[in-house]
Protein backbone atom coordinates (compact mmCIF):
# COMPACT_ATOMS: atom_id res chain seq x y z
CA UNK A 1 0.00 0.00 0.00
CA UNK A 2 0.70 3.25 -0.92
CA UNK A 3 2.34 6.02 2.03
CA UNK A 4 -0.60 8.39 2.71
CA UNK A 5 -0.54 11.92 1.36
CA UNK A 6 0.41 14.50 3.78
CA UNK A 7 2.43 17.47 3.19
CA UNK A 8 5.29 17.25 6.29
CA UNK A 9 7.03 14.79 7.69
CA UNK A 10 7.10 13.88 10.64
CA UNK A 11 9.67 11.68 13.05
CA UNK A 12 9.08 10.92 17.09
CA UNK A 13 12.20 10.33 19.02
CA UNK A 14 11.17 8.80 22.84
CA UNK A 15 14.10 8.72 25.20
CA UNK A 16 14.18 6.91 28.26
CA UNK A 17 15.37 3.41 29.43
CA UNK A 18 12.16 2.66 31.38
CA UNK A 19 10.33 2.27 27.71
CA UNK A 20 13.23 -0.42 26.60
CA UNK A 21 13.24 -2.46 29.69
CA UNK A 22 9.33 -2.94 29.43
CA UNK A 23 8.32 -1.00 32.66
CA UNK A 24 5.94 1.45 31.08
CA UNK A 25 4.14 2.14 27.53
CA UNK A 26 5.55 4.37 25.35
CA UNK A 27 1.93 5.77 25.60
CA UNK A 28 3.49 9.36 24.59
CA UNK A 29 4.17 8.26 21.15
CA UNK A 30 0.50 6.90 21.05
CA UNK A 31 -0.64 10.37 21.95
CA UNK A 32 2.05 12.58 19.92
CA UNK A 33 1.25 10.62 16.83
CA UNK A 34 -2.60 11.01 17.15
CA UNK A 35 -2.36 14.56 17.29
CA UNK A 36 0.35 14.73 14.59
CA UNK A 37 -1.61 12.89 12.18
CA UNK A 38 -4.77 14.93 12.67
CA UNK A 39 -2.64 18.45 12.25
CA UNK A 40 -1.50 16.69 8.99
CA UNK A 41 1.35 15.38 9.24
CA UNK A 42 2.47 12.31 8.12
CA UNK A 43 4.44 10.56 10.91
CA UNK A 44 6.95 8.53 9.22
CA UNK A 45 8.91 6.97 11.96
CA UNK A 46 9.00 6.32 15.69
CA UNK A 47 12.21 5.46 17.57
CA UNK A 48 13.19 4.56 21.05
CA UNK A 49 17.10 5.01 22.63
CA UNK A 50 18.13 4.45 25.98
CA UNK A 51 19.35 7.05 28.40
CA UNK A 52 23.00 7.26 26.77
CA UNK A 53 24.35 10.15 25.57
CA UNK A 54 25.54 8.32 22.31
CA UNK A 55 22.84 6.65 21.89
CA UNK A 56 20.56 10.11 21.75
CA UNK A 57 22.97 11.76 19.99
CA UNK A 58 23.00 8.97 17.04
CA UNK A 59 19.47 8.76 16.88
CA UNK A 60 19.16 12.58 16.48
CA UNK A 61 22.21 12.27 13.57
CA UNK A 62 19.84 9.81 12.14
CA UNK A 63 16.48 11.70 12.04
CA UNK A 64 18.53 15.20 10.97
CA UNK A 65 19.90 13.58 7.78
CA UNK A 66 16.58 12.04 7.19
CA UNK A 67 15.34 15.36 6.72
CA UNK A 68 11.92 15.43 7.78
CA UNK A 69 10.42 18.49 8.18
CA UNK A 70 9.26 18.02 11.97
CA UNK A 71 11.09 15.97 14.75
CA UNK A 72 9.64 15.85 18.14
CA UNK A 73 11.64 14.43 21.15
CA UNK A 74 10.08 12.96 24.86
CA UNK A 75 12.32 12.51 28.11
CA UNK A 76 15.55 13.21 29.15
CA UNK A 77 15.22 16.90 30.07
CA UNK A 78 14.94 16.97 33.78
CA UNK A 79 17.77 17.21 36.64
CA UNK A 80 19.12 13.89 37.08
CA UNK A 81 22.53 12.32 35.87
CA UNK A 82 20.72 10.53 33.03
CA UNK A 83 18.78 13.02 32.06
CA UNK A 84 21.02 13.82 28.92
CA UNK A 85 18.65 14.69 25.69
CA UNK A 86 19.38 18.29 25.49
CA UNK A 87 23.48 17.59 24.88
CA UNK A 88 22.59 14.98 22.75
CA UNK A 89 20.61 17.42 20.51
CA UNK A 90 23.42 19.81 20.74
CA UNK A 91 25.92 17.28 19.99
CA UNK A 92 23.92 15.95 16.86
CA UNK A 93 23.62 19.36 15.44
CA UNK A 94 27.31 20.45 16.40
CA UNK A 95 26.52 23.24 18.49
CA UNK A 96 27.78 24.17 22.26
CA UNK A 97 25.40 23.25 24.68
CA UNK A 98 25.46 26.15 27.24
CA UNK A 99 22.98 27.63 29.81
CA UNK A 100 19.96 29.96 28.32
CA UNK A 101 19.35 32.64 30.29
CA UNK A 102 15.95 32.75 29.62
CA UNK A 103 15.14 29.12 30.27
CA UNK A 104 17.39 30.28 33.58
CA UNK A 105 14.56 32.39 34.50
CA UNK A 106 12.11 30.30 33.64
CA UNK A 107 13.38 27.57 36.31
CA UNK A 108 14.75 30.30 38.82
CA UNK A 109 10.99 30.98 38.97
CA UNK A 110 9.72 27.38 39.70
CA UNK A 111 12.23 27.97 43.05
CA UNK A 112 11.23 30.58 44.73
CA UNK A 113 9.79 28.97 48.07
CA UNK A 114 13.10 28.75 49.15
CA UNK A 115 15.12 26.01 46.99
CA UNK A 116 18.08 26.61 45.73
CA UNK A 117 19.21 27.03 42.15
CA UNK A 118 21.63 23.54 42.53
CA UNK A 119 24.01 22.79 39.52
CA UNK A 120 21.38 19.77 39.23
CA UNK A 121 18.58 22.17 38.66
CA UNK A 122 20.60 24.70 36.55
CA UNK A 123 21.51 21.64 33.99
CA UNK A 124 17.77 22.09 33.23
CA UNK A 125 18.61 25.17 31.29
CA UNK A 126 21.55 23.99 29.48
CA UNK A 127 20.84 23.44 25.94
CA UNK A 128 22.14 23.73 21.85
CA UNK A 129 23.31 27.02 21.01
CA UNK A 130 20.70 29.52 18.92
CA UNK A 131 17.88 27.08 20.61
CA UNK A 132 14.59 28.94 21.93
CA UNK A 133 13.22 27.59 25.25
CA UNK A 134 9.49 26.11 25.56
CA UNK A 135 7.96 27.08 28.62
CA UNK A 136 6.41 24.48 31.60
CA UNK A 137 3.00 25.15 32.72
CA UNK A 138 2.82 22.57 34.81
CA UNK A 139 6.68 21.25 35.80
CA UNK A 140 9.92 23.07 35.89
CA UNK A 141 11.93 21.78 32.99
CA UNK A 142 11.32 23.90 30.00
CA UNK A 143 11.06 22.38 26.38
CA UNK A 144 13.29 22.81 23.69
CA UNK A 145 13.31 24.47 20.38
CA UNK A 146 15.46 24.36 17.34
CA UNK A 147 14.83 25.62 14.26
CA UNK A 148 17.89 23.62 11.85
CA UNK A 149 18.18 24.63 8.20
CA UNK A 150 14.67 25.33 7.98
CA UNK A 151 13.61 21.86 10.16
CA UNK A 152 12.02 21.65 13.18
CA UNK A 153 13.32 20.42 16.39
CA UNK A 154 11.39 19.77 19.71
CA UNK A 155 12.12 18.36 22.61
CA UNK A 156 9.34 18.14 25.39
CA UNK A 157 9.87 16.35 29.02
CA UNK A 158 8.60 13.09 29.36
CA UNK A 159 6.32 13.40 32.29
CA UNK A 160 2.55 12.82 30.30
CA UNK A 161 0.85 16.01 31.81
CA UNK A 162 4.01 18.25 30.68
CA UNK A 163 4.37 16.87 27.49
CA UNK A 164 0.82 17.66 26.88
CA UNK A 165 0.51 20.68 28.22
CA UNK A 166 3.40 22.34 26.55
CA UNK A 167 2.05 20.61 23.53
CA UNK A 168 -0.89 21.96 23.57
CA UNK A 169 0.16 25.75 24.79
CA UNK A 170 2.72 26.51 22.83
CA UNK A 171 3.84 23.48 19.91
CA UNK A 172 0.40 23.31 18.24
CA UNK A 173 -0.02 26.42 17.05
CA UNK A 174 3.30 26.48 15.42
CA UNK A 175 2.76 22.70 14.01
CA UNK A 176 -0.89 24.01 12.76
CA UNK A 177 0.81 27.25 10.87
CA UNK A 178 3.62 24.01 9.81
CA UNK A 179 0.96 21.74 8.03
CA UNK A 180 -0.18 24.69 5.94
CA UNK A 181 -4.12 24.12 6.35
CA UNK A 182 -3.50 20.61 5.72
CA UNK A 183 -6.98 18.89 7.13
CA UNK A 184 -6.88 15.92 8.38
CA UNK A 185 -10.16 13.60 8.43
CA UNK A 186 -10.57 9.57 9.87
CA UNK A 187 -13.53 7.11 10.32
CA UNK A 188 -14.40 3.47 10.47
CA UNK A 189 -16.45 0.68 9.52
CA UNK A 190 -17.15 -2.89 10.55
CA UNK A 191 -17.62 -5.45 8.44
CA UNK A 192 -18.50 -9.60 8.83
CA UNK A 193 -18.42 -12.62 6.39
CA UNK A 194 -14.57 -12.11 4.51
CA UNK A 195 -11.20 -12.70 6.00
CA UNK A 196 -8.61 -9.95 5.63
CA UNK A 197 -6.60 -11.55 2.48
CA UNK A 198 -9.85 -11.40 0.35
CA UNK A 199 -10.15 -7.73 1.23
CA UNK A 200 -6.76 -6.65 0.66
CA UNK A 201 -6.93 -6.36 -3.11
CA UNK A 202 -10.32 -4.49 -2.75
CA UNK A 203 -8.50 -1.43 -0.58
CA UNK A 204 -5.40 -1.43 -2.61
CA UNK A 205 -8.14 -1.34 -5.33
CA UNK A 206 -10.42 1.72 -3.66
CA UNK A 207 -7.49 3.68 -2.64
CA UNK A 208 -5.90 3.95 -6.31
CA UNK A 209 -9.02 5.05 -7.45
CA UNK A 210 -9.02 7.63 -4.82
CA UNK A 211 -6.12 10.09 -4.09
CA UNK A 212 -5.30 11.06 -1.01
CA UNK A 213 -6.80 8.64 0.90
CA UNK A 214 -5.27 5.35 3.16
CA UNK A 215 -7.20 2.04 3.73
CA UNK A 216 -6.29 0.02 6.49
CA UNK A 217 -7.83 -3.34 7.86
CA UNK A 218 -7.43 -4.93 11.05
CA UNK A 219 -9.17 -8.30 11.88
CA UNK A 220 -11.21 -8.03 14.98
CA UNK A 221 -12.09 -11.81 15.73
CA UNK A 222 -15.58 -13.73 14.95
CA UNK A 223 -19.23 -13.24 14.49
CA UNK A 224 -21.35 -16.52 14.27
CA UNK A 225 -18.40 -17.97 13.57
CA UNK A 226 -17.97 -15.49 10.37
CA UNK A 227 -14.42 -12.95 9.92
CA UNK A 228 -14.65 -9.85 11.44
CA UNK A 229 -12.85 -6.63 10.08
CA UNK A 230 -12.47 -3.37 11.09
CA UNK A 231 -11.90 -0.82 8.14
CA UNK A 232 -9.74 2.16 8.95
CA UNK A 233 -9.85 5.00 6.53
CA UNK A 234 -7.77 8.12 6.62
CA UNK A 235 -7.97 11.22 4.04
CA UNK A 236 -6.34 14.78 3.99
CA UNK A 237 -6.91 17.82 2.00
CA UNK A 238 -6.63 21.47 1.40
CA UNK A 239 -9.90 21.96 3.77
CA UNK A 240 -11.92 19.75 6.33
CA UNK A 241 -14.52 19.39 3.36
CA UNK A 242 -11.99 18.39 1.10
CA UNK A 243 -11.11 15.66 2.94
CA UNK A 244 -14.59 14.45 4.14
CA UNK A 245 -15.18 14.07 0.51
CA UNK A 246 -12.51 12.01 -0.32
CA UNK A 247 -13.36 10.10 2.59
CA UNK A 248 -16.87 9.39 1.82
CA UNK A 249 -16.06 8.44 -1.45
CA UNK A 250 -13.54 5.99 -0.49
CA UNK A 251 -15.94 4.46 1.43
CA UNK A 252 -19.06 4.03 -0.97
CA UNK A 253 -16.68 2.61 -3.79
CA UNK A 254 -15.35 -0.07 -0.34
CA UNK A 255 -18.06 -0.70 0.64
CA UNK A 256 -19.99 -1.54 -2.80
CA UNK A 257 -17.02 -3.87 -3.46
CA UNK A 258 -17.60 -5.38 -0.43
CA UNK A 259 -21.56 -6.02 -1.37
CA UNK A 260 -20.60 -7.59 -4.77
CA UNK A 261 -18.83 -10.36 -3.11
CA UNK A 262 -21.77 -10.75 0.17
CA UNK A 263 -19.82 -8.91 3.31
CA UNK A 264 -22.09 -7.09 5.58
CA UNK A 265 -21.34 -4.12 6.40
CA UNK A 266 -21.99 -3.70 10.66
CA UNK A 267 -22.33 -0.20 11.44
CA UNK A 268 -20.01 2.84 10.63
CA UNK A 269 -18.00 4.86 13.11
Amino acid sequence: MTRPEAKKEAWIITVGNEILIGKIANTNFTWLAKRLTKLGFYVRRGMVVGDYLEEIAWGFKGAISSGPDLIIATGGLGPTFDDKTSEGIAIALGRPWMVDERALAMIEGKYLLGLGLSEHRRKMAKMPEGARPIPNPVGTAPGILVDEAGHLIAALPGVPEEMKAIFDSHLEPLLRAMSSGTTYAETEVRIVGIPESTAAPLLEKTMKLTSGVYIKSHPSGRELDKPVLLIHFQATGESESDARTKLEEAKRQLLELFAQIGADERGAH
